[in-house]
Order: C-alpha cells, then sequence, then structure tokens
C-alpha cells in the first residue's frame, strides 16, 4: 500500500509552537491524534477538500534532518519551515536542509516567520533567499497588510500556506471533475516539462505577492545575452499554477454578472504582476500564461508548438 503524502513542517527557532500551525492549517478546535509517532516525528491526518479535488495528506513535524526517516523522505511533496527573523543568523539554520531539498524537488516550499525584522532578517534578504532557492516566503503577522479596498486582496498567514498547499498537486489527489483533472495534469506536465528543461538550481521561483524579483537577480550588467536569456526562459511563478487554475475556472464557469467580474479582476491582476517585470521578461511571461491557459482549458499542446515571443507579426 503506498505511503500517504506528507507536509513536512519544521522548525528552525526555538520555542515555536508547530503544533498551533497545524491546527490551524488543518482547521481544527484542537489537535488531532498523530496518526504515528517515531523519534520525535509526529504525523497529523489532514483532509483536503476543494472544488477540484480531495485528498488525504499528513502534516509531519520533524525536528531536524537527522530525524527525517526513510518513510518521510518517500512520502514528503511540501516542506515549510518556520525560521527565527529576529536575528542575523536565523537562515542560516535552514541551510542544513538545502541538500535534501535538491533531492527531493519539490513543487511547494514555504519559508515561513512572524514578520520580516529590519535588526535580524529583513523583508529583501528573506525574499531574495527565496529567490535563490526556490521558496515563498510568509509572514504569519505581517507589518503591512494588503489593502482592504482590494476586490481580491492578497492572501497572507496561515491562509496563503493553505492555498499553497491547495495548490500542490498530491500523488493520491482524486478529481472532481474530468475539467479539473485536465487543469492539474496540464499544471503537472508543464512543471515536468520545465523541471527536465534544465538543472533544476537554473530554475528561479519568484516569491508571491507584490513583490518581483531584484533587479540584480532580473539580469547582471556582466552576464552574457545568452546566459541572461536563458536564466529568463526558466524562471517560475509559484502562484502562476494557482492563477491559471482560477483563471481556467472562472472562464468554464457560469456566465453571470458576478463571475464575469471575477474573472475581469482576475485577468487585471495577472496584468499587473505582468507589468512590473522587464520588457524582454513580460513578453516571455505572457507567452508562457497564454500557453498555460490554453493547456489548461483542454487545448491540443500541438496546436501552440512553435509560438513564440521572437516571432513577428
Amino acid at each position: 500500500m503506498a505511503s500517504v503524502p506528507c507536509v513536512l513542517l519544521t522548525s528552525c527557532a526555538a520555542g515555536f509552537n508547530e503544533d498551533e500551525l497545524v491546527t490551524q492549517v488543518i482547521g481544527a478546535e484542537q489537535l488531532p491524534a498523530p496518526v504515528q509517532e517515531a523519534e520525535e516525528v509526529r504525523q497529523y491526518p489532514w483532509r483536503i477538500d476543494n472544488k477540484y479535488y480531495s485528498a488525504n495528506v499528513n502534516i509531519c513535524i520533524v525536528p531536524s534532518t537527522a530525524h527525517v526517516t526513510t518513510q518521510v523522505a518517500e512520502s514528503v511533496q511540501a516542506f515549510v519551515v518556520y525560521f527565527d527573523s529576529t536575528v542575523k543568523s536565523g537562515l542560516e539554520k535552514v541551510s542544513p536542509w538545502l541538500p535534501l531539498l535538491e533531492d527531493w524537488l519539490l513543487d511547494v516550499m514555504i519559508l515561513v516567520c512572524d514578520r520580516a525584522c529590519d535588526t535580524g532578517v529583513n523583508r529583501q534578504t528573506a525574499q531574495e533567499w527565496c529567490i535563490q532557492h526556490g521558496f515563498e516566503l510568509v509572514e504569519l503577522n505581517p507589518e503591512e497588510l494588503p489593502d482592504e479596498d482590494d476586490d481580491f486582496p492578497e492572501s497572507t498567514g496561515v491562509t496563503r500556506i493553505i492555498q499553497a498547499l491547495n495548490a500542490n498537486v498530491w500523488s493520491n489527489v482524486e478529481m472532481k471533475s474530468e475539467q479539473s483533472y485536465g487543469i492539474f495534469s496540464s499544471l503537472t506536465a508543464m512543471n515536468h516539462s520545465t523541471e527536465s528543461n534544465g538543472d533544476p538550481q537554473d530554475n528561479v521561483l519568484v516569491s508571491s505577492g507584490a513583490t518581483t524579483v531584484p533587479s540584480t537577480e532580473q539580469g547582471r550588467a556582466g552576464d552574457s545575452g545568452s546566459h541572461s536569456d536563458s536564466q529568463i526562459d526558466t524562471i517560475v511563478d509559484p502562484m502562476l499554477d494557482l492563477d491559471i487554475r482560477e483563471l481556467a475556472s472562472l472562464t468554464s464557469g457560469e456566465g453571470d454578472l458576478e463571475n464575469f467580474g471575477r474573472l475581469f479582476n482576475k485577468l487585471q491582476e495577472m496584468k499587473d504582476k505582468a507589468a512590473s517585470l522587464p520588457h524582454e521578461q513580460r513578453k516571455l511571461h505572457a507567452e508562457k500564461v497564454a500557453k498555460a491557459f490554453w493547456m489548461a482549458i483542454g487545448g491540443d499542446r500541438d496546436e501552440i508548438e512553435g509560438i513564440s515571443s521572437d516571432e513577428e507579426n
């Protein structure tokens, strides 16, 4: 019998209560009994049930790399790590996990802290670290909250962690419709295609939200043109999967005014994200979004093969 996939949750900060975070993620009033507890590794069941699919996963609390069992290593499909942002060495304590993560090649990796700290690890430093290592930064209690006047404000804290984990494609997923299956399988194929086109470490995952890749990461003046283009081509936004799924769902939904309004706002949101990119990256980003959306709604890959931003109209 195949093992249940797991979210590996660990803390590199003394005094952080992992159990409390697990309780909030699974939406329970109190922590359930662990399904397994051995060698300081605790596993708690979580039933993910959303509009697209359902899946049973375990949230595994693992104190350190030394406690990673064979079972956990074979079943881990997402990684969440909490670090102490109040000390400058906070990110250094996450480093021991990086070699394992390079082997696991996970789609969802989240770096969590209470909030960025100017006297410890500030937001820019944390974001640059996330870009370098393919994580998404989530602050549980950010100093600046999203604008409440926005129709679709950016999610933060535990809500964002839940969204990211819901956006993962779990190995035991049970799809609720043929359309949902098409969306997820297309996106999975895209992810695998991206990984197989080069060294996974060449892929740069941009953290979600209003943040953009710092100019030093977007392209260094000393880099050759071909190398810069190669780096740009492998940029993957960890929010792109979720955006495409939502866009495809809204497009195929009921044609009422409310649904149209949500679709319009989603398109505007994605347009605003692309507008923050340099010109060349913006063209490539638009191309990737168009191709991904076409596949997500069931389009034939052969019909878009050869389409490139380099083509002239």
